[in-house]
C-alpha cells in the first residue's frame, strides 16, 4: 500500500508537469521490484512514507533505475541524493555493475541531480515516449 501511494503521488505529479499529461500504462508486476530482479526502496518519517525509488534487473549485472520521487515537504533535505545512495547501494548487494536511467527534461531537478552524483549522459537505450535525458553510472 505504501508502494502504490508513493507511485500514485508520483504519476499525478508527473501529469501535471509534463505537457500533455503522463500515462503510466499498465502496472509493473511487483515481482520486478523483490530481490534479486530489483528492489523498491521507501523513505518514511515517523510511518509517513515521504519517498521512493525502484530498480530492477535488466541485463547481466546492469540495472535500471525507475521511479524517484520526493514528497513536495521533504524537498531541499538531501533526501533524493539518499534515495539514490541507497538504490546503487542496494544494486550491488544484487551484484550489478552498471545502472542506466532515463528522465524528462521537465524534471530540470533530476538531471541536475544525476549530474551532481556522478551519472553520465548516454545514448538513448529505450522507447520510453517520455524520456529527453539518459543516463549511466559504473557503480
Amino acid at each position: 500500500p505504501e508502494a502504490q501511494a508513493c507511485l500514485a503521488a508520483y504519476f499525478a505529479e508527473l501529469d501535471a508537469r509534463f505537457p500533455g499529461g503522463f500515462d503510466p500504462g499498465p502496472p509493473a508486476d511487483p515481482a520486478l521490484y523483490r530481490p534479486p530482479q530489483g528492489a523498491f526502496l521507501i523513505a518514511r518519517d515517523n510511518g509517513t512514507p515521504l519517498a521512493c525509488v525502484a530498480l530492477t534487473v535488466d541485463g547481466p549485472g546492469r540495472g535500471e533505475v525507475k521511479r524517484l520521487w520526493i514528497a513536495p515537504a521533504a524537498r531541499g533535505r538531501g533526501l533524493a541524493r539518499r534515495m539514490m545512495q541507497a538504490v546503487e547501494d542496494q544494486a550491488r548487494a544484487l551484484g550489478l555493475g552498471h545502472l542506466r536511467l532515463d528522465t524528462n527534461a521537465t524534471l530540470t531537478e533530476a538531471v541536475a541531480l544525476y549530474r551532481r552524483l556522478g551519472w553520465s549522459e548516454i545514448a538513448r537505450y529505450n522507447a520510453n515516449p517520455y524520456a529527453h535525458h539518459w543516463f549511466a553510472k559504473d557503480l
